[in-house]
Order: structure tokens, then C-alpha cells, then sequence
């Protein structure tokens, strides 16, 4: 039970939560007691590094050095949403108790699908997950945010019963449900090539494009950007990184372990991950060109950046010689671009709240009225291009390197055109703070919890574009990936 105790702290402090909102008139109380058990669960987790790999619960769920890397990133952005909250949270004053306890159910979600190592656990683990950021997405009660909790839910569901189908075919091929036993038992099928079990390739099929709509990929892309408008900013910012994050963490384990062989399989799936990266991020960089709501042109700047992680995906079932350096290149980037987003999205914050609007054009001239929210969010847009010195540049440094290496350079060049298109969106949000007019000299309030966040993220956007090492050292001591294979 001690290698469960991140994910019990995270349940306990999401009840306490739930309690002590029915005595406090302070809310702000709440929000602490999320952040405290936010940081005992990372301390739980921090105690159980460098240990050998185990699995509890009859090998449903691991403990490994893969798992804790994420759950440490979970906590880590669930920290950083609630702090950049305070001055949200204002919008919905009946409801603060419940905002806060949802945030912290689905970060456990996320930590069981990082360390699910059962297709039955993974598919708990994903509900658990989605139904506590449905109820998020809703919360504001205005019609933009109802509908788009109302988009949510019904595609969510539609999806969960695609992947449920996949997983029952694959249970019906092989007997199992564990992953390291499901690649025990295709590895003694006769299996020439996909055509020899036809029932195996839909599964495996249904699963990535359950897994797609997790992640945001194209064709499973559409609930995007209409959610990422209409739901409170804050969780707009969580959707985009943790979500993400827990989606790639889960496909890394799944198809690592159980379709990781034969070659022919591996290679298959590879390939494909690699076709959907090149749609992916070609389709979000050219839907993001015309908006003009910050919210949305961040949405489709998310799938295309869906699109470069999958290059790592991709390269690691193509070479399995690549693997360690696709899977840490691949968490490296989801690192990056979790503090990336998350300090663009709490700039968006403070400034939508003052100016009332997520209209691009109402940012002009930012620079003069809240320099310093200008200077950080500037940052992340260069970040999210890839340009030095930011942590961005090196993430795709890193994820296009393993991809070379894997012998996907028509991947790889078509990457690099679609991050000179993205040049083009991010920077005229720039252009606007920095060169246009602002509407008022009345400068930009924010709270000093929510500028905590936005220094962390932006130190943590420089730090790692000027000493990457730090991170990569991390990620590639998951290289033991896997406690169940």
C-alpha cells in the first residue's frame, strides 16, 4: 500500500477539500489544501525514485521510474493551474469547492493512467480521468461553456466506446488484459504479417484512435478548439498539457510493451504514427493561421504540437534501437511544452481578465500597460516555435534528432516546415502586444499566486532551454522503463 500512497494523498486531499467547503466563507483555504496535498503526493513520489520496478495490485498498476516521471509532472502542472485559479475562480464563487476537488480527482486519473499496466485499469484510469474535467469544462454555466462541456461529453463518451471495442478485440485475440501478458501471447501467434489476423489489426486500430482523441490528433481533433474557448482558461491551460501528457504517457506503455514485437507489428504502428504526425501538425499550424480568439489559436497550436510529439512515437516503433532515445526525447518535449503553455495560457489569464475579451486584438499594445506579462508570454510564443534560448528549441532539437536517426527524415522535414509556418501566428500575437496601440494606460492587476506560476513556468521555460541536461538526465533514468514486460 506504501507505493499507492501518491495517488491516496491526492483522494484525501480532494475529500478534505470537499469538506471543509461546507464550513470556511475563506476559499482561498481551499486552494491551499490542494496545493499541500499536490506536494505531499510529489514527495510520496520523489521517495519511491531510483527503485527497482515493482507492480501492486496483482500487477494491474506499476511503480517505476516511467510511472513516477509523470506522476512528478502532474502534480507539478496541477500546482500551477490552481495557483494561476485565484483570480478566476471569482467567475464561479458557488462552486470554488468543486472546481478545486475535480482538478485534483483527474490528476489522480492521470497518475493511474501513467502507471496503469492493464487495458481494464487504463480504461478506469481514462474515466476517471475525463468525467471530473467534463464537469470543469461546464462549471462557468454561461452558453459557451456549456456547450462546450456538452461537445465534450458526447464525443468522450463516443470515444470510450471505440476504445472499449479495440480493447475487447485485442482481449478476444490474445486472452489477456495485462500488457506484458498480451505481448506474451501475440508473440506466440503465427503471425506473418497484419492480414493474418485481421481481428488483432482492428483493435490495435480502435485503440489509437481512442488513445487520438486523448491526445488531440487529427482526425479526433475536432472538440478542440470549441472546449478550449468555452471552458474556464485555466482548465483550457490544463486540458491542453496534462491530458495530453497523460495520453502520451499511456500510449508509450501500451504499445511499448504489449505490440512492441514482432517487428512487422512495432514497424506498423510506427508508420502510422508517423502518417498521423504529418496530417496532425500540418492541420493545426494551417486551422491556427486565421483565428483571432487567443484560446482558439492556442487549441489548434496544441494538436499541431500533438503532431512533433508524435514524431518521437513514431520513432520508437520504427527503430527499436531508437526506443531510449525516442521515449526520453518524447518526455522531455511533453515537459517543455507543459510550461510552455501553461505560462502562455496564465499571461492569457491576467490580461483576458482586465480586458474583459480573448479577442487577440484587444492585447495591443500589452507592453506598455503589463510589461512583464507581455515579456513572459512573448517568451512562450518563441518557445512554442522552437527558437533559442528556450526550452522549446531544444524539445524539438531532441524529438527531430531521434527521428533522423530512426530514418524519418521526410517526417522530420516536414516538421521543420510546419514550424516556420507556425512562426507566423505566434509572433503576430507578439507583434500586437509590442507594436500596437493599447486601449488604456491603466495598467494590469494579478494576484501574487498567479505571478508565482507565471515565474515558475517562464524559469522553468529558460532553465530548460539553457541547461536541458537537467531533465534529459531524468528521462533517460526511466530507461528501465517498464516494471511489467
Amino acid at each position: 500500500m506504501n507505493l499507492f500512497l501518491p495517488e491516496l494523498s491526492l483522494a484525501a486531499a480532494a475529500i478534505l477539500v470537499i469538506l471543509v467547503d461546507l464550513f470556511v466563507q475563506r476559499k482561498s483555504i481551499l486552494a491551499g489544501i490542494c496545493v499541500a496535498g499536490l506536494a505531499v503526493s510529489a514527495i510520496f513520489t520523489l521517495t519511491m525514485w531510483g527503485g527497482a520496478a515493482q507492480s501492486i495490485f496483482n500487477n494491474n498498476v506499476a511503480v517505476d521510474n516511467f510511472a513516477l516521471v509523470f506522476k512528478l509532472l502532474f502534480a507539478g502542472i496541477a500546482i500551477l493551474v490552481i495557483l494561476a485559479s485565484m483570480d478566476y475562480v471569482g467567475k464561479m464563487p458557488r462552486f470554488q469547492g468543486e472546481y478545486f476537488a475535480l482538478i485534483l480527482l483527474s490528476t489522480l486519473g492521470m497518475m493511474l493512467m501513467a502507471a496503469a499496466a492493464d487495458l481494464i485499469t487504463i480504461y478506469l484510469a481514462i474515466e476517471l480521468t475525463v468525467l471530473p474535467i467534463c464537469a470543469l469544462v461546464a462549471l462557468l454555466k454561461d452558453q459557451k461553456s456549456t456547450e462546450a462541456g456538452l461537445k465534450y461529453v458526447l464525443l468522450s463518451a463516443t470515444i470510450s466506446a471505440v476504445l472499449l471495442f479495440g480493447m475487447a478485440l485485442v482481449f478476444g485475440v490474445t486472452g489477456k488484459t495485462q500488457i506484458s501478458e498480451i505481448a506474451d501471447a501475440i508473440s506466440g501467434l503465427n503471425l506473418a504479417n497484419a492480414a493474418a489476423n485481421p481481428a488483432l489489426t482492428a483493435g490495435i486500430v480502435l485503440i489509437i484512435a481512442g488513445f487520438g482523441f486523448k491526445i488531440a490528433t487529427v482526425p479526433f481533433h475536432m472538440w478542440v478548439p470549441d472546449v478550449y474557448e468555452g471552458a474556464p482558461t485555466p482548465i483550457t491551460a490544463y486540458l491542453s498539457v496534462a491530458s495530453k501528457a497523460a495520453g502520451f504517457a499511456v500510449i508509450i506503455r501500451v504499445f511499448s510493451t504489449a505490440f512492441g514485437s514482432p517487428a512487422w507489428l512495432s514497424a506498423n504502428w510506427g508508420v502510422t504514427f508517423a502518417i498521423l504526425a504529418a496530417i496532425t501538425m500540418t492541420v493545426g499550424n494551417v486551422l491556427a493561421i486565421p483565428q483571432t480568439n487567443v484560446k482558439r489559436m492556442l487549441g489548434y497550436s496544441s494538436i499541431a504540437q500533438a503532431g512533433y510529439i508524435m514524431v518521437g512515437l513514431a520513432t520508437i516503433g520504427i527503430a527499436p534501437e531508437a526506443a531510449i532515445s525516442g521515449q526520453s526525447s518524447l518526455v522531455f518535449f511533453l515537459v517543455s511544452y507543459a510550461l510552455t503553455n501553461l505560462g502562455a495560457f496564465i499571461a492569457v489569464i491576467a490580461i483576458s481578465n482586465k480586458v474583459n475579451s480573448d479577442d487577440i486584438k484587444d492585447f495591443s499594445g500589452m507592453i506598455k500597460r503589463a510589461p512583464v506579462l507581455a515579456l513572459a508570454l512573448t517568451i512562450c510564443l518563441i518557445s512554442l516555435i522552437g527558437m533559442p534560448p528556450a526550452a522549446g528549441f531544444m524539445a524539438k532539437f531532441y524529438i527531430f534528432s531521434a527521428g533522423a536517426s530512426a530514418g524519418l527524415m521526410w517526417l522530420i522535414i516536414i516538421a521543420l516546415v510546419n514550424t516556420a509556418i507556425s512562426a507566423y501566428y505566434y509572433l503576430r500575437v507578439a507583434k500586437v502586444m509590442w507594436f500596437g496601440e493599447p486601449a488604456s494606460t491603466e495598467g494590469v492587476y494579478s494576484s501574487a499566486a498567479l505571478r508565482i506560476a507565471l515565474v515558475i513556468a517562464c524559469f522553468g521555460v529558460l532553465l530548460l532551454g539553457l541547461f536541458p541536461g537537467i531533465i534529459m538526465n531524468v528521462t533517460e533514468a526511466a530507461k528501465t522503463l517498464f516494471a511489467l514486460k
